[in-house]
């Protein structure tokens, strides 16, 4: 569906993004990781077709985006300020996007509306962030989209429209195999929805797998050993992250589960505990292991 290849961005002499390459499928909901500052917002931008790359392709459905009319008529793009008219009320954006975009869907936007019960009338700026989120969201799932990118697309709703938003977005997913990638800074929410995760790094992956591919590669263990802790296991396994308490090791570390348990069993272990992860603390120490300076979950 989205196809990447060798991407490049730069601002004023200063590469944002270096030399990105990777795909998303049709159907499926992509989660964008990322530190602060890692190139998410210009990664996005330029595959919506707002930035234009130095180097590099963006194809959707292997057309190019880029000032492509018929490409983007079937891609929406939610910023993470979402632009409405000045003193333009939904109903008035709605019409702007029916002249606009051919797909429009104007029994999924009076759904949409009361689905989330917003007021057509009265004018967007005079709502708060959160609803003006909830109208970008009406407007922009009314033109029927193949592909929907989103950046920050949760901050601001409260707990009950953020359970709302996920639900329609993932029955949009089942019904049409719409397209989503989504970046965020709320972690636990886009575990909740994406089948794939990549995560950024000053403006390079540092990974890029399937969730439970990632999940299922990343361990949390706990430790115990008669007598001295064995400081040449942890030099045999892809270790993360490593402290100890008492007589108690903690560890992070990458590779088959399988895999870790024959290394560890020779070693007779008095305590050994294979723990699951949430992707909160995978991202983190991930970004730990590349040097970037995040305070420890472990307790979490």
């Amino acid at each position: 569906m989205i196809k990447i290849k060798s991407l490049s961005k730069s601002f004023e002499g200063n590469t944002i993004i270096h030399d990105v390459s990777f795909s998303v499928q049709k159907g499926s909901i992509y989660g964008l990781l990322g530190s602060n500052g890692a190139g998410k917002t210009t990664l996005l931008k330029s595959i919506s077709g707002v930035l234009k790359p130095e180097s590099g392709d963006i194809y959707l459905k292997d057309q190019p985006v880029f000032e492509n009319i018929q490409t983007k008529e079937t891609l929406v793009f939610i910023p993470d300020q979402p632009f409405f008219f000045a003193h333009y009320t939904l109903n008035q954006m709605a019409r702007f996007y029916q002249n606009t975009y051919s797909r429009w869907d104007e029994h999924e936007y009076k759904s949409l509306a009361g689905l989330f019960g917003i007021d057509p009338h009265k004018k967007l700026h005079k709502y708060s962030k959160g609803v003006q989120r909830q109208a970008a969201f009406i407007l922009a799932l009314s033109t029927q989209p193949d592909v929907l990118i989103l950046d920050e697309p949760l901050d601001g709703l409260d707990p009950v429209v953020r359970k709302k938003v996920k639900s329609v977005l993932i029955t949009e997913v089942a019904n049409r195999e719409m397209t989503i990638l989504i970046s965020s800074h709320n972690l636990r929410e886009v575990e909740d929805i994406c089948d794939h995760i990549g995560i950024l790094h000053q403006g390079r992956f540092l990974l890029e797998k399937e969730l439970d591919d990632l999940k299922s590669g990343i361990h949390k263990l706990q430790l115990a050993f008669k007598g001295e802790i064995p400081k040449k296991l942890f030099t045999e396994l892809d270790l993360l992250h490593e402290e100890t308490r008492g007589s108690v090791s903690l560890c992070i570390v990458r590779g088959d589960e399988k895999h870790v348990r024959s290394m560890i069993h020779p070693y007779h272990p008095v305590i050994f505990d294979m723990l699951p992860l949430t992707l909160e603390e995978i991202f983190v120490y991930e970004m730990e292991d590349v040097g970037y300076a995040i305070q420890n979950i472990m307790d979490q």
